[in-house]
């Protein structure tokens, strides 16, 4: 299950404990830092807005920390879950998330904890940064009790409290976040819902019937395309005649974003949470992203574009290392504090690998256990599958 945290602000809210005046700082105090900095973010495209998200961008050294130590383990997360695929003691479907970091973190950082999110199956980041915990993710990944699903969902499908998902369907999470919007404006508590879906996925005749009703229904969703150039091996300009993912709401506004920028996404989901909690009804966000590994674990991802390719993101336009790079050189942080981080979350990785490779697998009589919300309807012959199941290993 998850743990709901406290709001701490604009402070992203992470499963990590917050140890910024923790880390062991070399012959330096913490006086000496730059506490906030203004920094210079890349202009968003805007379609039918009045108004752009703020082009000079105020973090905090603690906001930067916070970004950078979720990033890293989202970062060490997929590349542990990389390792454990290749030794096969991760089966089935699997879909990384290392290179999108910026699009979960961004994102949390301008929405509550109490809004309401969901995804399709690249989940894993969003998991943790909705309040998982790295070791309930590792351990559902490997099909073990522990696991935030119980073991029961693997990869694609992990939940916790206002997180809906991934869905192994695609496209299929945008109706839903829909629905989800609409229960936030029936109950009128000024929470929204945020739907999260591919460039590949944005092809699918159900997000234009969901824009349409969304619209209809003035419903707080914000639809945010994570466009990262590549369907299932198929670049978008091969696969959609308007590669404008934005403008595809036609009569919903919305925004193009540099989706490796954290501050960018930040100041752009500001907006667009403001717009739905006005009132304003459905925005529409694209986030132009990258991921580095292929589509899922079946695809190598070299096939259809160059190994130059990815290097070349890499080296330019890494989110962890952009923020890096910032903080460093406006003294908000120090490479000895920075890597006193990078240890402490290689050291959550390494427990939670453990606990993930030891936790036992479910029993055979849980398979149909959590089927209904409360307790089983009453005795009726053949209703209950669990009754004759017995385990034998």
């Amino acid at each position: 299950g998850c743990k709901m945290l406290t709001n701490i602000g604009n402070v992203l809210r992470a499963g990590a404990q917050r140890t910024g005046a923790a880390a062991l700082v070399s012959a330096r105090t913490y006086s000496d830092f730059t506490t906030q900095a203004t920094f210079e973010i890349k202009k968003c495209d805007v379609y039918k807005l009045d108004e752009a998200p703020a082009t000079q961008v105020v973090m905090t050294r603690d906001e930067g920390l916070q970004y950078y130590r979720t990033m890293q383990t989202m970062r060490r997360m997929e590349l542990k879950a990389d390792q454990l695929y290749k030794q096969k003691i991760i089966r089935g479907f699997c879909h990384l998330y290392d290179g999108q970091e910026a699009c979960a973190v961004g994102i949390e950082a301008s929405i509550n904890l109490t809004d309401h999110l969901i995804t399709a199956y690249r989940a894993h980041g969003y998991t943790y940064t909705r309040g998982g915990t790295v070791k309930e993710i590792m351990a559902e990944l490997t099909g073990r009790r522990g696991g935030i699903a119980k073991g029961k969902g693997g990869s694609m499908h992990m939940y916790c409290k206002h997180f809906y998902g991934g869905n192994g369907i695609v496209g299929a999470q945008v109706p839903l976040g829909a629905g989800v919007a609409l229960a936030c404006k029936y109950l009128g508590k000024n929470e929204l819902c945020v739907a999260l879906y591919g460039d590949g996925a944005a092809n699918q005749g159900q997000i234009f019937e969901t824009y349409n009703m969304a619209a209809l229904w003035k419903l707080p969703a914000i639809f945010i395309c994570e466009n990262n150039r590549y369907g299932m091996g198929t670049s978008v300009e091969r696969a959609a005649a308007s590669t404008d993912y934005y403008k595809r709401g036609e009569f919903i506004p919305g925004l193009r974003v540099d989706g490796m920028d954290v501050l960018c996404v930040r100041e752009a989901t500001k907006l667009a949470a403001e717009h739905c909690r006005s009132g304003k009804g459905p925005i529409l966000m694209e986030l132009q992203t990258y991921r580095y590994h292929g589509h899922s674990m079946s695809d190598p991802g070299v096939s259809y574009r160059t190994r130059d390719e990815i290097q070349e993101v890499r080296g330019k336009s890494d989110p962890i290392s952009m923020l890096k790079d910032r903080m460093l050189s406006n003294n908000m942080a120090s490479v000895e504090e920075l890597k006193e981080i990078d240890v402490e979350v290689r050291k959550e990785i390494e427990d939670a690998t453990l606990f993930a490779t030891t936790d036992p697998e479910p029993p055979l009589e849980d398979l149909c256990n959590h089927i209904f919300h409360n307790s089983p309807p009453t005795e009726v012959r053949g209703i209950h599958p669990w009754s004759k199941l017995k385990s034998v290993s």
